[in-house]
């Protein structure tokens, strides 16, 4: 059976396969290409487009989100349901053994700073500053305080 296949197949008969005309088949694949590569084009400039390439002035601002403020002084989600912890510092960047991007530090020792991490705010926008924070307690290992922060306020340059 598998015999006669073959021979079918070889010999062009009502086999399974069927030759294609090349000259139609390389039209074909050059139109694909083209449509293929206006399709990519339009996805690449519609991208660009929408991205709304702005110059930059150099402000430390935060990323804002919907619903959000940003200037130089705050940045942020003002959402008390979710960010009701708060704390006051001067923000420096570096986190401890592998928790936090940033930590606040306050009177009392390293025992009372607070490690940060955002997935809100670009913190290093503050880094240096006195600021005012609200944010969510997550679970630490090593960090005595650990903070995802939503809102910051800057107090003191």
């Amino acid at each position: 059976m598998a015999q006669e296949l073959i021979s079918n197949v070889q010999s062009g008969g009502r086999g399974l396969l069927k030759k294609f005309s090349s000259s139609r088949s390389s039209q074909e694949g050059k139109k694909l290409l083209l449509i293929g590569l206006l399709v990519v084009l339009a996805g690449v400039t519609s991208g660009w487009v929408l991205s709304g390439r702005r110059g930059s002035s150099g402000a430390p601002t935060g990323v804002v989100v919907p619903g959000g403020k940003s200037g130089p002084s705050e940045a942020g989600v003002a959402d008390e349901l979710t960010f009701r912890d708060s704390a006051e510092g001067l923000l420096v960047e570096g986190g401890i053994e592998g928790e936090g991007t940033h930590h606040l530090v306050r009177e009392g020792g390293e025992q009372k700073y607070v490690y940060l991490t955002s997935t809100v705010i670009d913190l290093q926008s503050f880094v240096g500053k006195k600021v005012q924070l609200w944010g969510e307690t997550i679970a630490a290992n090593s960090a005595p305080w650990l903070m995802d922060v939503g809102k910051i306020k800057v107090l003191e340059q």
